[in-house]
């Protein structure tokens, strides 16, 4: 053991920050659910992905906010925590732990299904062991490894998106659209099935506030995450507004022999069997990436929430001296992968929407109590403090009624689960609830493993 204190290593650049940020999102998830997100809106996945870029981009401006003025490791936990009251903070933190804890286990499923279509032999649990113990073993060797392979990764996924939508662009050079409005807007367009679809859309933005996790790791925090918080959401949404633009004129309308395989079918339409199979190939490879990400960032929160004590600091709290990374956080999220292998994607996927959106709603009432306690103060004025984060709330909240009921219900459970936990903790609210030095995040407190 050593008692010289150990610190997150502060290597990341914006590119670095984006990046990350943009393989949690998985760029090819565009060509993934267009079939759903066609299908919802009755042939306008355009304005549908436009209209869910532009509400998921009034939360960002929120987060962006929020990691200006608290440029640590603990996203929506960290501001809620300083905003709304320290038991306040622990229950957004719970709820983001719904989020953070099993969308780990959903990143692995999913390659482990996409994998096993493609090499039936080796059955999903075996994928998903593989896939965990992979990921697992380069986030321990360090954010500096982990940053290479992820920028490899994501290139790779935006190359084969790029290539996807270049082929589209080849098959209308010889099949020219019957209209290029179509996909905006058409004959069987409703604003109530464009809303809807939105909706749906709204889930692929899932992970753009993952960057603030990695604030201390982040040169210049203050200045990098807020603007790699608008940059990924810019970056992603204008990406799969433009391909699906592409892919709807490819497809006109709606219908669809099966819409959850749309994009393979359209592989076959416009490049043929083997060109599909290459792109169902590459799009796992690329998927990788995002499993990265989304571990890389799980282990981060759970480690501030161990340095905080609201989870044993004993076990969460500890970075290893040598690779200055959460070993046993990344552990972890790694065992997650174990829950994974009795679940289907459905059900694996109900937990996290609730504590995704749930996250989001809270940082927009965080910004909106700071303009309360700092309206005096240079630049924070009502547009940005108030009436943006009004509007991006009602948008979250809207996402929440628009979960299924079982994920209501899985949600509700975990947060009374943790008020539950919070009682305990507190012994009744007779003691304070475990709070971090917000100034001070690498003080001699922070706890060491290894050597």
């Amino acid at each position: 053991m050593s008692g010289a204190p150990v610190r997150l290593a502060t290597t990341l650049s914006l590119t670095s920050v984006v990046m990350f940020g943009l393989a949690y999102m998985a760029p090819s998830l565009v060509v993934v659910i267009f079939g759903i997100i066609s299908a919802a809106s009755s042939g306008a996945a355009t304005t549908a992905f436009a209209l869910s870029t532009g509400a998921i981009l009034l939360t960002a401006l929120s987060y962006a906010k929020m990691a200006r003025h608290y440029p640590v490791s603990g996203s929506a936990y960290t501001y809620a925590r300083r905003l709304l009251g320290s038991p306040v903070g622990f229950l957004v933190g719970w709820g983001v732990l719904l989020d953070y804890l099993f969308l780990p286990m959903v990143a692995w499923l999913t390659q482990a299904l996409y994998l096993n279509a493609s090499f039936p032999q080796v059955p999903v649990w075996a994928w998903i062991l593989l896939n965990a113990a992979l990921t697992s073993s380069i986030n321990i060797a360090g954010v500096v490894l982990a940053d290479r392979v992820n920028r490899l990764l994501t290139i790779a996924a935006v190359t084969l998106v790029v290539v996807f939508a270049a082929y589209c662009l080849v098959y209308l050079g010889h099949h020219h659209p019957a209209s290029y409005s179509a996909p905006v807007w058409n004959e069987h367009s409703t604003v109530t099935g464009i809303s809807a679809a939105a909706a749906i859309a709204a889930y692929s933005y899932l992970g753009f506030d993952a960057v603030t996790t990695l604030s201390e790791e982040t040169r210049d925090a203050a200045r990098t995450i807020p603007r790699a918080v608008v940059l990924v959401v810019a970056i992603g949404g204008t990406l799969f507004v433009a391909v699906s633009y592409v892919m709807q004129l490819v497809h006109p309308g709606g219908q669809f022999a099966d819409e959850q395989i749309a994009a393979y079918a359209m592989s076959v339409q416009i490049g043929g069997q083997a060109f599909a199979d290459w792109q169902n190939l590459a799009s796992i490879v690329a998927g990788f990436g995002s499993c990265l990400a989304v571990q890389l960032s799980s282990s981060r929160l759970l480690y501030i929430m161990g340095r905080d004590g609201v989870l044993p600091g004993r076990v969460f709290g500890l970075l290893n001296a040598r690779t200055k990374t959460p070993v046993v956080c990344i552990l972890l999220t790694g065992a997650m992968c174990l829950i994974g292998l009795g679940l289907s994607l459905e059900t694996a996927t109900s937990f996290i929407n609730f504590g995704a959106f749930t996250a989001f709603t809270a940082v927009n009432i965080c910004t909106i109590a700071y303009f309360v306690r700092n309206r005096r103060g240079a630049g924070v004025g009502v547009l940005g403090y108030v009436v943006v984060p009004v509007l991006a709330a009602c948008v979250t909240v809207y996402m929440i009624t628009q979960l299924s009921a079982a994920a209501i219900t899985m949600g509700v459970s975990w947060m009374i689960a943790g008020a539950v936990y919070l009682v305990w903790l507190t012994r009744g609210f007779r003691r304070p609830t475990p709070e971090l030095g917000m100034d001070a995040p690498e003080a001699d407190g922070v706890r060491t493993s290894g050597s």
